[in-house]
């Protein structure tokens, strides 16, 4: 998968830009608060229909404009197939999105059509974050492979916020419809089973190439674990909702189910939040980042579409020592990873990058928004 052009009109800083990649490495270098984001934000769009930082849509138009677009022309397969992915954002309007000229009538299916891995500060709050940051991770790559449990679990929210109102609804606990609220259950369990168990096996597939690809950031001298918590683990659901019906009727949500589920993460055995340094806790973030563009390779389900996913880094060297640095750059450098687009301050890092990739490569400087 690669991305040959993007034109951006009116998107947040970015008034105008026409851009032409390399097909293995892209660079973007510039102070703080350039626009070098607002590139990767756009890129993200085109794969996953909204923003990574602002899903309000009208909030990424360009304040002094009433609309703005974003088109991406892909190279889809090793065979040379192509395809224009086209976002309109208008203000007081639906937005547009399209693939060749086609409109979607749903934006969930085009995810996982342009597969991609986004690596961010912002997404530090995976770590220090709630539980439904890591819920977040878990459903974004997974749907990205598995229709059925995008839509598993679509179904399951619609239901579970369905739930949720009719609880504050009947919270004075007068004719509190049961009988409605136990159909609602019957169909809520058998969708939080098939969640439940996709998001085991995964993590149980994913922790080797997570450990693996840390082991060699960290030079070996540090180990991790992940785990996947939930109530299923130890209590039948259906039970668990009609045990709780009192109680959620007090709280005014759903105590019991699969949106409660976390990640938990460990360093040397010891929870990562409370013993990581900040380099330690940015290198388990870029690891399961990495971890996820393998993961998306190498699954069956994938390998047969041939479609490595595009990888965006956006500021991920601060924090770091050299020696983890040269890691990273050694380890993306690999033919199993695709098409990348890497921000930094520092030119250094990316020259470094880019001793070993000059056929394949391109930077760009930006400077207010304007990309040269």
């Amino acid at each position: 998968m690669v991305l040959r052009e993007l034109t951006i009109l009116n998107y947040k800083n970015i008034q105008e830009a026409h851009l032409l990649f390399s097909h293995k490495l892209n660079c973007f270098v510039g102070l703080n608060g350039q626009g070098k984001t607002n590139i990767l934000d756009a890129i993200y769009l085109l794969s996953f229909t909204k923003s990574a930082f602002n899903t309000i849509d009208s909030q990424n138009i360009h304040h002094h404009s009433d609309m703005a677009m974003i088109q991406g022309d892909y190279i889809t397969s090793s065979s040379g197939e192509t395809a224009r992915i086209t976002c309109g954002l208008k203000r007081g309007q639906k937005k547009q999105f399209r693939l060749d000229n086609k409109d979607y009538k749903r934006m969930v299916d085009h995810i996982g059509y342009i597969p991609l891995v986004l690596i961010s500060p912002e997404e530090l709050k995976f770590i220090d974050g709630g539980s439904d940051e890591r819920r977040r991770f878990l459903d974004g790559l997974i749907s990205q492979y598995s229709k059925k449990y995008l839509e598993d679990l679509t179904q399951y929210n619609a239901l579970l916020k369905q739930r949720n109102a009719l609880l504050k609804q009947y919270e004075d606990q007068v004719d509190v419809p049961w009988d409605f609220i136990d159909i609602l259950d019957e169909q809520i369990v058998p969708l939080a089973y098939a969640i439940y168990q996709e998001r085991s096996a995964f993590i149980e597939r994913f922790i080797p190439i997570f450990q693996s690809i840390y082991t060699h950031i960290s030079g070996g001298n540090e180990s991790v674990n992940l785990s996947y918590v939930s109530q299923l683990h130890e209590r039948d659901l259906k039970e668990a909702l009609l045990r709780t019906h009192q109680r959620d009727l007090i709280l005014g949500w759903t105590s019991q189910g699969i949106h409660k589920d976390d990640i938990e993460m460990t360093l040397d055995g010891y929870p990562l939040k409370r013993v990581g340094s900040q380099g330690q806790q940015k290198t388990y973030l870029l690891s399961l980042k990495l971890a996820q563009a393998l993961y998306l390779v190498r699954i069956e389900k994938n390998a047969l579409s041939n479609k490595r996913p595009i990888l965006l880094l956006d500021d991920i060297f601060d924090k770091l020592d050299s020696e983890r640095v040269e890691r990273i750059i050694q380890l993306v450098q690999q033919d199993e990873f695709g098409q990348i687009f890497i921000t930094d301050t520092d030119r250094q890092h990316l020259t470094t990058l880019l001793q070993n990739m000059e056929d394949t490569s391109s930077i760009f400087h930006v400077s207010n928004g304007v990309i040269s």
